[in-house]
């Protein structure tokens, strides 16, 4: 689930945001949220609450899922639980 270990973030929750199909393709854009609650890669529960915005884009043959291709705001989620410091406010 994007990155969001249920062992570090055991009440994750996923809400979808867009879906759409075409052919054999289906693009899920996502938003994951949750709390820091276990180790994630070396790192501490933190405590912190983190949103992390995702995309999936899945390709299907027979009903079943063949290839899967995923991206998710990493830096962002590292950066709210404040393992890297947060991005400078634009000028």
């Amino acid at each position: 689930m994007a990155g969001m270990d249920k062992s570090a973030f055991p009440d994750a929750v996923c809400t979808v945001d867009d879906q759409i199909a075409e052919g054999d393709k289906v693009a899920t854009r996502f938003t994951a949220r949750g709390t820091h609650r276990g180790e994630l890669s070396g790192v501490a529960a933190s405590g912190r609450r983190v949103t992390v915005p995702c995309l999936i884009l899945d390709r299907i043959v027979d009903g079943k899922i063949v290839e899967e291709f995923e991206v998710f705001d990493q830096l962002g989620m590292f950066q709210a639980i404040g393992t890297l410091p947060a991005r400078p406010a634009s000028v």
